[in-house]
Order: structure tokens, then sequence, then C-alpha cells
């Protein structure tokens, strides 16, 4: 495994909030950032050493990105894999191209999952408005259609309930693959986080609860108020995903808890994966001595990872849209620790930053 050290430049692939956070990490270490996007307003790019403009297959300016940095990883799953396979030859690009392709497509992630032993919901791949209706006569109702590729945020999500139009939920769901999952009957959403070195060295944050709003992560709870031994589940599940897809980086995955075993006997299944820093990790940048950023950093980096024992409970609550209007209330208050994370533009549904509360020790 190779130790890339302080003093080199890490290349980030998208230019969004995590990866402005990824920046301000690395610099905590005495590493530089070079952030390639095709957008020159990005909030990550306010803070980096360097940025490269250019769109993710363009490969003159991906082959010009690759002789400034030691090493590149990404703050956006939906990277093209163009983008992987023309740095790869230049340097160590994490996660890998395999990596990307799976967390890409929703059904290669549960097929995945399902190959290795990992409980998800039922479901059923359809590639057309005429695969659908046949499955709706075979599949139980009501259930969810999702896009296989590029659905975040309840994006290319629709419900399907028995008097559905198929013609229709096909042409709202707008993508020309679709995967038809069953609804589960969970007691909550959680997340558990996993930092991978290339040796295959690997630490797991806790397991935490996700609240959600209009399909967007509102609210995170460090720890997840459930069983320990459920809690374990979890992480087992999370870190054998991310072993068995090879993932050096950061693994993130989504699960639901069973408010009753399955038929398999699962209490817990995945969701998605998403091999990156997550929303649902913030909280680490104030109740741990290692934040999933700086976690990311070490990884790619070949660098010894950190403990991730937290040294206080958090609530994080996301700022979207005009939520972050709140500001200067929010810095009166001796609890808050705010994040914010430069954008110009409020829009609903918009990440605009997050406040993480401290609740006292772990």
């Amino acid at each position: 495994m190779k130790t890339i050290p302080p003093g080199a430049t890490i290349g980030i692939l998208g230019g969004g909030q995590l990866g402005r956070m990824t920046v301000l990490a690395a610099a905590r270490l005495g590493y530089k950032c070079h952030i390639f996007c095709p957008d020159k307003n990005e909030p990550a790019i306010a803070v980096a050493a360097a940025h490269t403009e250019g769109t993710f297959t363009d490969r003159a300016a991906l082959e010009k990105f690759a002789k400034q940095v030691d090493v590149v990883t990404l703050e956006w799953e939906n990277i093209p894999i163009e983008a992987l396979e023309i740095l790869a030859p230049h340097m160590a690009v994490y996660p890998s191209v395999n990596v990307l392709r799976i967390s890409q497509d929703r059904a290669q992630e549960k097929e995945f999952a399902k190959s290795i032993g990992v409980g998800t919901a039922d479901f059923v791949i359809v590639n057309s408005a005429a695969e659908l209706d046949k499955a709706m006569k075979n599949f139980p109702l009501p259930a969810v259609l999702k896009s296989t590729r590029m659905g975040y945020d309840g994006k290319g999500q629709i419900r399907i309930m028995p008097d559905t139009n198929a013609e229709a939920a096909w042409k709202a769901m707008g993508s020309n693959a679709g995967i038809l999952e069953s609804f589960i009957d969970f007691a909550c959403e959680i997340s558990v986080i996993v930092a991978c070195r290339a040796d295959g060295a690997t630490m797991a944050y806790p397991a935490v609860e996700n609240i959600h709003r209009n399909h967007i992560l509102a609210e995170t709870h460090a720890p997840a108020g459930i069983d320990p031994a459920i809690a374990g589940e979890a992480e087992h599940i999370a870190r054998k995903m991310a072993e068995k897809l090879n993932v050096v980086g950061l693994l993130t995955v989504e699960m639901f808890v069973l408010r009753q075993p399955d038929k398999n006997g699962h209490r817990v299944l995945m969701n998605e994966i998403a091999p990156r820093p997550h929303n649902s990790g913030h909280w680490t940048i104030d109740a741990c001595a290692c934040s999933q950023f700086e976690q990311l950093v070490r990884a790619v980096c070949g660098l010894p990872l950190a403990s991730v024992l937290p040294h206080s409970r958090a609530v994080m609550h996301n700022l979207i849209g005009d939520d972050v209007r709140r500001w200067p209330q929010l810095l009166e208050d001796p609890q808050a620790c705010l994040h914010l994370y430069g954008k110009a533009d409020i829009r609903p549904g918009r990440k605009m930053g997050h406040v993480t509360y401290l609740k006292g020790t772990w």
C-alpha cells in the first residue's frame, strides 16, 4: 500500500459541499486539494488550492488535471465511469470503476447485496412500461418504482398502487430502466459509514438514525436509538459490503430497521449505498476526534485510520432552502455548531448548510 504524504495534492471529482468539507479536512493534515468540476461557482472551489473546469467526459481536461494531482477521489457517485477510466492509468483513483458501476445502479446494488447474503426489499427489474404493467400483476402492491440511475432525494421515484396506470407511471419516473420495490414496514432508517484502506483496514462509525422530510434528509441522530444487537447487524452489513466491493475510501450504507424480522430472519435491510462522504455523517465533524472527511483523506492517502469513537451524542439538522436564513439566530445559540456551504442561490430543496447540536457525552 502506497503512502501519499502531507504536502501532496488530492484531486477531487465534484465541487459540492462534500468536496468543500473534504478540502477543509485535508488542509488540517497538510494536503492541498484540486477540484475538477464543470461549474466554476461550486462551493468546494472557494476553499481549494486549484480548480480545473471541464466536463467529466473531457479527456484533455482530465489528463491535464491528472498531471497536477497525486491521488483522486470523488464527492459524488454519479460521476461518469469514463472519467475514472481516463484517470486510472495515471494514478490511484478511489473508489474504483467497479465500485462506481455498482453504486450508480439501484438494480446492481440490490443484486450485489443479494449475492452476498445481505437482505433487501423484494424487487423486480423493469425496462419498459409494458414490463412494469406485467410486473404489477404479480408483485404485491402498493410498491415503489424507482429509476435505476441518477435518482436521489426522492427524484425518479413513483408510488405504484393497484389502480396506477403503468404507462403514466413509467413516463413520470423519467428513465428507460427501473426497479419495482416492495414497501418496507420499517421502524426507522439508519446508516453506517465505513472507512477502508487499500490494505483492508477498516473503521466503522456507529449506526445513526435518519429522518427524512419530502424525501430529503432532515435530521440525523447519533447514536441511533436501536437495540445494540441490531446496531451490530447493521455494522456487519456495512463492513461486509465494503469488503466484498473492495472499497478504498468511504462506503455509506443506508438501511431499514424492520419492525419484525423478514422471512429470511433479517432485521435490517440494505436500501442504498454511496462510496463517498454522506450527509448522515456530518455530525462527525463536531462529535468525533476524526470526521468522516478526514477519514476519507487518511484512507485514500494510505495513512492510519483514526478512532471512530464519538466524544458526544449529537443531532444534525440540514438547512434546506430558506432554513439558511436563520443563520443569525443559530450563531447566537451557544449550543449550535453551524456549517454554511457558501452557496449563493437559495432554492427550495437545496442543501445550504447544516447545524449540529452536541447532546452530552457518548
